[in-house]
């Protein structure tokens, strides 16, 4: 058997890199395994997006996050989460994809899409939950012009879009495109946007829908999807009628890949993707597996962000080393200092 790290983390993003830091920190040795680029759920953000968050709640490591406005850019965060990565030094193994994870006595085989075995005493999983985009279940979502995430705007200039969702994304990408020139309809089953949209867009978008600039389908879902067209459903009356469609954006939400739970004999809630863990160590049914980030929240994706799930990756560490959570950083530090030397 090859030798075991420490620790194995299972994802590049924020939180995943804050569990690497706060190991290293510790003396602790590990390795990062991501199946996309570092950082990549942020990498696929759309290119113009401004996270909801201040600088200062994305940081981490002790490191300032220094931006030009007042909320930080998707390139922003991509620069400054590399930048931090190296000057930690963190060890990646990216585009490597985890398939299995496994006990084997006192450590987990980690197993990866590329046949390679990656052995270690802990594992934190910090996979997030923008990988599975949810599907609608209907004929035609999987169509070349049918996309479960938005990119840019350019690209549809001129092109009649529509928009299913009325999320943060949807709101988004629908103001995204109204300003490039697109002609956009947004198709939610409820009666109105959600409220849970970012408060700053919601009377900009509300304005442009009062003024038919963009146009709106509510109370109505997508029966079938086609080349050039969408059949639509009132949920009320059962009326069943098309609109043109260029392009489609089935911007209806993401959840945690929860094979990987299952696999990994995780236990978690069928309905709500949450697994079980202790919410004072993070630590899942499976003693040394552990949860780190919005992976914890299982569809309950607005209950953790970067700026409380970043706090996860000091208590795992803490409770790996066997710390008091309260313990002081001067008292960390000191303890480190003595297995050193």
């Amino acid at each position: 058997m090859s030798p075991a790290t420490d620790i194995l983390i299972i994802g590049s993003g924020p939180c995943g890199l804050a569990c690497a830091i706060e190991a290293t920190r510790h003396g602790l040795s590990h390795v990062i395994l991501e199946k996309g680029s570092l950082c990549e759920s942020i990498r696929r953000y759309p290119t113009s997006i401004k996270f909801f968050s201040t600088a200062e709640n994305l940081e981490i490591g002790g490191l300032p996050f220094t931006i030009a406005g007042v909320k930080p850019s998707r390139e922003e965060a991509l620069q400054y989460y590399r930048k931090v990565a190296k000057f930690y030094q963190l060890d990646f193994r990216l585009f490597t994809e985890v398939v299995g994870v496994t006990r084997e006595d006192d450590r987990f085989a980690v197993r990866t899409a590329q046949g390679a075995v990656f052995h270690a005493r802990h594992v934190i999983n910090a996979t997030g939950y923008f990988d599975v985009p949810r599907c609608l279940g209907i004929p035609g979502e999987n169509l070349p012009h049918v996309s479960k995430y938005y990119d840019e705007a350019f690209r549809y200039v001129h092109s009649r879009v529509v928009i299913v969702g009325a999320g943060n994304s949807a709101v988004e990408a629908a103001l995204d495109l109204y300003r490039h020139d697109a002609d956009v309809t947004i198709v939610h089953r409820g009666p109105e946007l959600k409220p849970t949209a970012k408060y700053w867009l919601l009377p900009d978008i509300r304005n442009r829908i009062k003024e038919g600039k963009i146009k709106t389908c509510f109370g109505t879902e997508v029966r079938t999807i086609e080349p050039g067209r969408a059949t639509l459903e009132n949920i009320l009356t059962g009326e069943a009628f098309t609109i043109p469609a260029d392009f489609v954006f089935l911007l209806v939400g993401y959840t945690p890949d929860a094979r990987l739970f299952a696999q990994s004999g995780v236990q978690f809630e069928e309905s709500t993707l949450i697994p079980a863990y202790n919410p004072d160590t993070f630590e899942t049914n499976v003693p040394g597996s552990y949860l780190c980030g919005t992976v914890v929240a299982g569809i309950r994706t607005e209950k953790v962000f970067i700026e409380n799930g970043r706090d996860h990756a000091r208590l795992i560490i803490r409770h790996i080393r066997g710390l008091a959570p309260e313990e002081t950083e001067a008292e960390i530090d000191a303890n480190v200092d003595v297995e050193e030397n």
